[in-house]
This record gives structure tokens, C-alpha cells and sequence, in this order.
């Protein structure tokens, strides 16, 4: 199962959908380096926002077919659904989050 936001997966697999650990920084020597290296906010969510289309997509597709016959597989198309439900849904609840925090940023009185 591919995890389009990134935060479940098999650690290690390295594949999409895989855990991104965040290692930490315990002064100000490797922070730049690491920082360096590190994706920026805007290409992980591109990223998963693509990954979320494309779930979507795979799913329409697998409902289409089951419904012209070329699919007989209900398991699976059940299975791809689901996971573009859920994947939608943690997106969106990153949405939320970031939504919240512009508005606590917003209300801090300088």
C-alpha cells in the first residue's frame, strides 16, 4: 500500500510511500548540512499531492472497468477506492493543520 503523505510505510523500503525520518539536530553544527539536504516543504506536498491524484485516478479507472466487465476482481477495486479515500483524507487533514497554524501565526501581535 502506497502511503501518499508519507507517514506510514514500512521504514526502510525506501520505495513511495515509505516513512521520510527526520533525523535530529542536536546543535547548530549539522544543521545547516542537513538542511541542506533535506526536501523543502513544497516538494514533499507536490509530491503528495500528486501521489493522491494518482490514487484517485487508479481508482476511478478500477471502478470504470469493473462496471464495463473488463474487471472481476471486486476485492481489489474495493482496495483501491479505500486507499484513495484514505490517502484524500490525510491530505486534507494536512490542509487543516497548516490552516491552523497559518491562523495562530496570523494572530500573534508583533
Amino acid at each position: 500500500m502506497a502511503d501518499p503523505v508519507g507517514l506510514i510505510g514500512a521504514a526502510g523500503s525506501g520505495g513511495p510511500g515509505s516513512i521520510r525520518h527526520v533525523q535530529p539536530t542536536h546543535g547548530l553544527a549539522n544543521k545547516g548540512a542537513d538542511a541542506a539536504n533535506a526536501p523543502s516543504f513544497k516538494d514533499l506536498l507536490t509530491e503528495n499531492l500528486n501521489e493522491v491524484n494518482r490514487l484517485q485516478q487508479d481508482a476511478a479507472r478500477a471502478v470504470e472497468d469493473m462496471a464495463a466487465g473488463r474487471r472481476t476482481d471486486l476485492e481489489n477495486v474495493l482496495t483501491a477506492t479505500r486507499k484513495a479515500e484514505l490517502a484524500f483524507q490525510m491530505l486534507q487533514q494536512v490542509r487543516n493543520r497548516v490552516l491552523d497554524a497559518y491562523n495562530e501565526l496570523k494572530d500573534i501581535r508583533v
